[in-house]
């Protein structure tokens, strides 16, 4: 116990009540939340890839960083956000909000700006009448597709996934508007060989046995992609 002397006499320090306590651990616990609060709702997210359509460039079972700085800012697990001052870059990486209601957030690259004039001939994508450059992608270009040319319109984007035979994209629901645009991804933190199903919401049973069995059964991680960066 501590003692401190004041005007002669010695003072004894009290010890807290059970309020004060309790006070105290509401206090710690509200700047807790409220600091997830801003990160997750403005700075950074965890997301993990539930589907094959950005094959090679991220795999299902990836676990990915997501920057929104600059991007999008909200309140988590509510619909309110508002866009920032930073525009998606053509050939970028982006997380977006998808345009169908009640299907979960899509990741693709972005392949068309506002203005760009986008057309696809035997598979090969022409943006401005020029033949885009697309090393990233799964497979070589599928001959068999064409597509007309289209104008993307102000504040929307064309996205498309890099496994273009095994992708749900612009080139069936139409353009992003900007405002759905949530960030981009910064690194790989973990990935996982485990079923399409397993990653897809709904499914945390099977979710945490995945996890449990990738800690008895390391060789379930693939090693070689943690801390890939983007």
């Amino acid at each position: 116990m501590e003692e401190a002397v004041a005007v002669g006499k010695v003072k004894v320090e009290r010890p807290d009540t059970v309020g004060t306590k309790v006070w105290r651990e509401v206090v710690s616990w509200f700047w807790v939340i409220l600091a997830f609060l801003f990160i997750e709702g403005s700075l950074v997210q965890a997301r993990v890839i539930p589907s094959a359509s950005m094959e090679r460039t991220v795999l299902i079972g990836d676990h990915l960083i997501v920057s929104r700085f600059g991007y999008d800012a909200g309140i988590p697990f509510t619909d309110y956000h508002v866009p920032l001052w930073r525009e998606p870059k053509r050939q970028q990486i982006i997380v977006f909000r998808a345009p169908l209601p009640g299907t979960p957030d899509f990741i693709k690259r972005c392949i068309g700006l506002p203005g760009d004039t986008i057309e696809i001939k035997k598979g090969v994508v022409y943006v401005g009448g020029n033949a885009l450059d697309e090393p990233y992608r799964h497979e070589p270009p599928n001959p068999t597709e064409n597509r007309a040319a289209i104008k993307v319109p102000p504040g929307e984007y064309f996205m498309m996934g890099d496994n273009r035979e095994n992708s749900y994209d612009s080139r069936f629901w139409g353009f992003v508007p900007r405002a759905n645009i949530i960030g981009t991804p910064v690194i790989i933190y973990m990935s996982i060989d485990a079923p399409e199903e397993v990653w897809n919401p709904g499914h945390v049973t099977e979710r945490f046995e995945t996890y449990l069995n990738a800690v008895i059964h390391p060789g379930e991680v693939r090693w070689r992609r943690l801390f890939h960066t983007f």
